[in-house]
């Protein structure tokens, strides 16, 4: 795979002392009305970054290395564009939002990029005024909703009227060329796309790999999302006492994500006592008492729309843990450990699933699904698997400098009483690796 030719300088801006959000000024100079047209982090997160030295992100600089970034994908593959549905990767082309978890079950938008830049964003209707603020997007239209629920009996007639005008921006951008890259649409849109005579392609490839490497800039957006995502952990590790319920320890973490301006939570995996084996389960009303375990992977989509993925596992109450709970915890802490240890730029796929650590044999049935995996705007490309799960899910690939992959560990015994979740997120660097988290360990249970 080419690399993007583009490169984007790093910008060291230090946080203004007051903490509030930089002023953001419009292509005529004038002042961008803040409270109109964009969302972000609040005062608080800027608070935290100001007293931890937190470089801010140039948004500006973070939207043209990706946009680059896809258009060098797009070329490379000779597709004359790309047309976007998922609502995260219009976020990569655009950083437009709206509605983000709505419209991924309700496909209202959706985004052309063509292989010279010239984007078109379809939003949601009398939603203008959410993009006035992005320099990037060339055209604003609406008319991207052809799903049942929005078009009934008529999905077919507007999935017809949508491809006509993806077709004319084809020939508008592209000339002969009718080689369209597609992420995710529903099964009228692709008909309507085909029978126009567009040869049609997987996008998703595309996408990924364009987001696999970030820019300086967007690992200082990773760096004040992660440092917020640990801030609300804290809060969180306060409310964990006997007597609450699983419910309520997860809700300070949603509840403090807001509060620093992060947007949502893409799963509530949180679990205590004898629910944390096996893994997966959801927080619920189960009361929480001293002495038990309680894990749970954040999963969270912070400030600037970044994912923080960090995962602990805590001990109820001011005791002690048990010999069983030591020992499954230190399996866990040595696998992450090991593992992370194999990161670096060049290092193949294959060979961290070879030499990465191996669970006790009464483990290795209840364990994750990933070694590890890449994480930006959500969890991304790559998934790097364990021995077991090569042959069915396993692909080639190599790790490089500017991903950031996060390194899992989930270890129960089956039919066992206890689980342990951890797990860092980890920026590839030129010469190795650097943990970006710096939420502790539990110090008791390594003892």
């Amino acid at each position: 795979m080419s690399k993007s030719p583009y490169s984007i300088d790093s910008l060291n801006r230090k946080i203004d002392p007051t903490c509030k959000p930089p002023t953001r000024l419009k292509a005529d100079g004038s002042i961008d009305d803040n409270d109109r047209v964009e969302t972000g982090p609040t005062a608080l997160a800027f608070q935290e970054w100001a007293a931890l030295g937190l470089e801010i992100p140039r948004l500006d600089t973070i939207r043209s290395f990706r946009l680059q970034r896809l258009c060098a994908e797009l070329v490379e593959r000779d597709y004359s564009g790309i047309l976007l549905f998922d609502p995260l990767n219009i976020r990569y082309a655009t950083d437009s939002t709206n509605m983000q978890l709505w419209t991924s079950h309700n496909p209202a938008r959706a985004c052309f990029v063509s292989a010279g830049g010239y984007v078109v964003l379809w939003d949601f209707h009398n939603c203008d005024h959410l993009t006035t603020h992005l320099p990037l997007i060339n055209e604003l239209r609406s008319g991207a909703s052809f799903f049942y629920f929005e078009s009934g009996n008529r999905c077919a007639e507007h999935a017809k009227i949508f491809a006509q005008s993806v077709d004319d921006l084809m020939h508008q951008q592209s000339g002969s060329n009718r080689r369209l890259a597609v992420d995710k649409i529903e099964i009228g849109g692709l008909r309507a796309l085909e029978a126009l005579g567009l040869e049609i392609f997987e996008g998703q490839e595309a996408t990924e790999m364009a987001r696999a490497i970030k820019c300086d800039d967007e690992i200082k957006a990773l760096r004040c999302a992660v440092s917020a995502c640990e801030a609300s952990m804290h809060e969180m590790k306060k409310a964990l006492y006997a007597g609450q319920s699983e419910n309520d320890v997860w809700a300070v973490l949603h509840a403090e994500n807001i509060r620093r301006g992060g947007e949502w939570i893409e799963t509530r995996i949180l679990s205590s006592g004898p629910r944390t084996n096996p893994w997966f389960q959801e927080s619920g009303p189960r009361i929480i008492s001293d002495g038990e375990l309680l894990a749970f992977d954040t999963d969270l989509i912070g400030t600037y729309g970044m994912c923080s993925d960090i995962s602990r596992t805590w001990l109820c109450g001011d005791v002690e843990p048990d010999a069983e709970q030591k020992r499954v915890y230190q399996i866990a802490y040595e696998h992450i450990m090991t593992n992370m240890a194999l990161i670096k730029p060049g290092v193949s796929f294959q060979e961290i699933t070879e030499k990465s650590h191996r669970l006790p044999q009464n483990c290795r049935a209840n364990r994750y699904g990933v070694v590890m995996h890449g994480v930006g705007l959500c969890d991304e490309y790559p998934s790097i698997r364990y021995p077991e799960d090569t042959k069915s899910y396993g692909y080639s690939g190599t790790l490089e400098a500017g991903m950031v992959i996060c390194v899992e560990a989930y270890v129960g015994e089956v039919g066992g009483n206890n689980g342990v979740k951890l797990e860092d997120q980890v920026l590839v660097t030129k010469d190795g690796f650097e943990n970006m988290t710096k939420f502790p360990f539990e110090s008791k249970f390594l003892i």
